[in-house]
């Protein structure tokens, strides 16, 4: 598990010489970059013979850590082709998307078939080096009680109680254990020319399929309402085939869990989990 206590400051200091020895490995030309994410710094750039890329820096985080491997394991089926990989430097060249429009912008309806025809082509069995949800879903109750205090108590205790509950629960009891991307979202799929549309930044985890539509159901930038939020929820589970219960909780449980590490969307993550919860 990756826990390197490293400052994002600290980090973005070192980007410049990381960028560089990157360079001087893999003979790039760079590009312009791309805008700063959260997690990470990624720029534009062309191999030696032409072949358009992404150089990506992760900064060193536990979601984060196997993000090379997902890509191995997936081998481009519905996914940009990982290149290259530096494990020391966290970092790694993958296929360049163009033009690279983000899903969201294709409309909430657009991203949702794309999202439901992409999914089962995601879930490719799997196992080591990826945390298995159990364990990730066992980090979480561990620390929310303490994030919820800390935090003075932002939403009411009964959303805590019943993320904790369904964490608790559902993760005994898992069906079979998949590839899962804890993170995807509208704008984490990408207009391409290989496919139509290309998965990014996958934050792997091995675990059940019910729990990969959290982050789908709760996306803000697909809607924002408690229509669009179960809109979402009824079309994942009917279209997949999913146990709608189990998978109710996993969004509940991850979206509270998210929360208290993202303040500036901790007001969506809560309506989002509210809906979910009102609506059984």
């Amino acid at each position: 598990m990756a826990d390197t206590g490293l400052r994002r400051g600290v980090w973005l200091e070192r980007v410049p010489d990381l960028v560089e020895a990157c360079v001087e490995e893999w003979r790039l030309r760079l590009g312009d970059p791309y805008v700063a994410g959260a997690a990470g710094h990624a720029v534009r750039a062309d191999l030696p013979d032409g072949t358009p890329a992404v150089l990506k820096l992760i900064f060193p985080h536990r979601e984060g850590e196997h993000e090379a491997a997902a890509l191995v394991l997936l081998d481009g089926d519905g996914a940009v082709r990982l290149l290259e990989h530096d494990a020391k430097r966290w970092a790694m060249l993958i296929e360049r998307c163009e033009p690279g429009t983000p899903l969201a912008d294709a409309g909430p309806e657009t991203a949702l078939d794309v999202l439901i025809e992409l999914l089962p082509r995601l879930w490719k069995t799997a196992g080591e080096p990826f945390m298995p949800l159990a364990d990730e879903a066992a980090w979480w109750v561990e620390g929310l009680p303490g994030e919820w205090e800390r935090l003075g108590r932002p939403f009411e205790r009964r959303l805590l109680d019943a993320a904790i509950d369904a964490l608790q629960s559902l993760s005994v009891s898992q069906g079979e254990q998949v590839l899962l991307h804890q993170d995807l979202h509208g704008d984490n799929v990408l207009a391409a020319q290989r496919e139509c549309w290309l998965m990014i930044d996958p934050k792997p985890l091995t675990g059940e399929r019910e729990f990969a539509i959290a982050p789908i159901v709760r996306s803000p930038e697909l809607g924002h309402s408690r229509r669009d939020v179960l809109h979402r929820f009824d079309r994942l589970t009917s279209e997949l085939g999913l146990d709608r219960e189990r998978a109710r909780g996993w969004a509940i449980g991850q979206t509270i869990a998210w929360s208290p590490d993202n303040s500036h969307v901790l007001q969506t993550h809560v309506e989002a989990a509210r809906w979910l919860l009102d609506s059984r």
